[in-house]
């Protein structure tokens, strides 16, 4: 009977430990949520993932993100073929330019 007891108390120090931390507000939230989804998600797991997840980085934001280091991907792609290119123009003077140098 006192382990019953002691299980009771340590459960009850649990929930309003979440309680204060706002777990209990957020997880409720989340639920209801879901629950007011007119279109029921596939994976109602991805759902609370995604809604709990509201510290973490905005869809639209990672969506930016991943536009622009694809757009800087092709950027560097570009400046490094021109690097190539200018260095083979510089490597075609550079002979013409030591033989027209006079020594003494």
């Amino acid at each position: 009977m006192t382990s019953y007891r002691a299980a009771d108390s340590k459960r009850e120090e649990f929930r309003r430990y979440l309680e204060k931390a706002g777990v209990m507000d957020a997880l409720t939230k989340v639920l209801v949520g879901l629950y007011e989804e007119p279109e029921k998600p596939n994976n109602a797991l991805d759902f609370l993932r995604q809604h709990l997840g509201a510290s973490g980085p905005e869809t639209a934001d990672v969506e930016a993100l991943k536009l622009e280091v694809t757009e800087l991907r092709q950027k560097c792609e570009q400046l490094q073929e021109e690097n190539t290119e200018l260095r083979a123009k510089v490597q075609q003077y550079e002979p013409a330019a030591e033989q027209e140098v006079p020594e003494n």
